[in-house]
C-alpha cells in the first residue's frame, strides 16, 4: 500500500512538474525580460583574447573613419562626390561598428551575457538601417565609378551637387524604411520559448527561431526586403563594372589601365564580402543555420569590413594621403604654437 501510494504521489509530481514547465514555456517575454547571447565564445580560455582582438578592431575603425571624415571635411580639395559618399561610408561604418560592438565587448567576459527587450529593438533597428543604407551606397559609389572612367568629360555636370545629396538621402532613407518594416514585425511576435538567442547580438534570423508564432511572413518580408535592397544593389554594382571593365580594356597605356583599375579593386573586394556574407545570412532558407558559421559570416560584415573600408578606400588613395600629411603639419603648427605660448 506504501508503495502504491508513493508511485501515485510521485506520477502526481512529474504531472504537476511537466504542467508548470509547460506553462512557463508559453509565458511571453515581457518589456522586463531581457533576452540572453550565447555569445562568441563558449571557452573561458579563449574570451579574453577575443576581447582583446575585437577591442583593438575596434579603436582602429573609429580611428580609421574618424580620421577619413575629418581630413575630407577640412581639405577643399576633397570636396567631390566620390569622397562625399567615402563620408557617408565612414559615417555609416562607424555608427554601425558602434551599435554591436561595445555591447558585444560588455558580454565577452561576462557569465550572463544578456541585452533588455528594448534594447535588443533598438540594436537591430539601427544595425538593419546602417546595413541597408550601406547596400545602397556601395551601389551608388559604382555608379559614380563608372560616370568618371566613362564619362569623364561629363562627370561634374552628371555627378552634380543636387544628385550627391538626393543619392545619399536616397540610401538613408532605403535603410530606414527597411529597417523600420522588419523591426516591427519582429518585436511584435510572441517570444514564448527560452530567452537564449543562438547568436552574440540582436539579429532577425536567430531570433525568429525563438517565437512561438509561425514566422512565414516575417521570413517572406526580410527575403523581399532583404532581397530588393541588396540584390537591387548588387545588380547596379555588377552592371556599372561590366561598363567600367570594358572602358579600362579599351585605354591604350598600361599606367591608365592601371590607374583606373586600382580606384575599383578596393570597391569590388568591399562588395564582394559586404555582400557575400549578407546574401548568405538573410536570403537562404532558415533551415540552413549553421551556429559557428552564422558568426563568421557575421563578424565579417560588422568587425571586419568596417576596418577594412577606410584601409582600402581612403589610405591607399594619394590624394587623402597628401590631406592627411597636410592635416597632420597643421595640428603640429598649432600644438607647437600652442605650447609657445603657454
Amino acid at each position: 500500500m506504501e508503495s502504491k501510494y508513493l508511485l501515485y504521489s510521485t506520477i502526481l509530481n512529474w504531472a504537476l512538474e511537466s504542467r508548470y514547465k509547460e506553462s512557463a514555456l508559453k509565458k511571453n517575454v515581457t518589456l522586463a525580460d531581457g533576452f540572453l547571447f550565447q555569445g562568441l565564445v563558449s571557452i573561458p580560455a579563449y574570451q579574453p583574447w577575443v576581447f582583446m582582438i575585437i577591442s583593438l578592431a575596434y579603436i582602429m575603425t573609429v580611428a580609421a573613419n574618424s580620421m577619413v571624415i575629418s581630413v575630407v571635411f577640412f581639405d577643399s580639395c576633397l570636396h567631390t562626390p566620390m569622397y562625399f559618399f567615402l563620408v557617408n561610408l565612414a559615417i555609416i561604418e562607424l555608427l554601425y561598428t558602434t551599435a554591436i560592438t561595445p555591447n558585444t565587448l560588455n558580454n565577452v567576459l561576462k557569465e550572463a551575457k544578456g541585452i533588455s527587450f528594448v534594447g535588443c529593438f533598438v540594436q537591430m533597428f539601427t544595425f538593419i538601417t546602417l546595413g541597408g543604407s550601406e547596400c545602397i551606397l556601395l551601389g551608388m559609389m559604382a555608379y559614380d565609378r563608372y560616370v568618371a572612367i566613362c564619362q569623364p568629360l561629363l562627370y561634374t555636370v552628371i555627378m552634380n551637387k543636387s544628385l550627391c545629396i538626393y543619392m545619399a538621402i536616397t540610401c538613408w532613407t532605403v535603410g530606414l524604411i527597411s529597417s523600420l518594416v522588419n523591426t516591427a514585425l519582429t518585436a511584435a511576435l510572441p517570444y514564448c520559448r527560452d530567452h537564449l538567442i543562438r547568436h552574440y547580438f540582436c539579429e532577425i534570423p536567430p531570433l525568429l527561431k525563438l517565437s512561438c508564432k509561425n514566422t512565414h511572413i516575417n521570413e517572406l518580408v526580410v527575403f523581399l526586403f532583404g532581397g530588393s535592397v541588396i540584390l537591387g544593389s548588387l545588380l547596379l554594382t555588377l552592371i556599372s563594372y561590366i561598363f567600367v571593365i570594358r572602358a579600362v580594356i579599351k585605354i591604350p597605356s598600361a599606367s591608365g589601365k592601371k590607374k583606373a583599375f586600382s580606384t575599383c579593386t578596393s570597391h569590388l573586394l568591399v562588395v564582394s564580402m559586404f555582400f557575400g556574407t549578407a546574401i548568405l545570412t538573410y536570403l537562404r532558407p532558415s533551415s540552413q543555420s549553421f551556429y559557428n558559421k552564422d558568426h563568421i559570416f557575421s563578424l565579417a560584415y560588422t568587425v571586419v569590413t568596417p576596418l577594412i573600408n577606410p584601409l582600402l578606400y581612403s589610405f591607399r588613395n594619394k590624394d587623402v594621403q597628401r590631406a592627411l600629411w597636410k592635416t597632420l603639419q597643421r595640428w603640429k603648427a598649432i600644438t607647437y604654437r600652442g605650447a609657445r605660448f603657454s
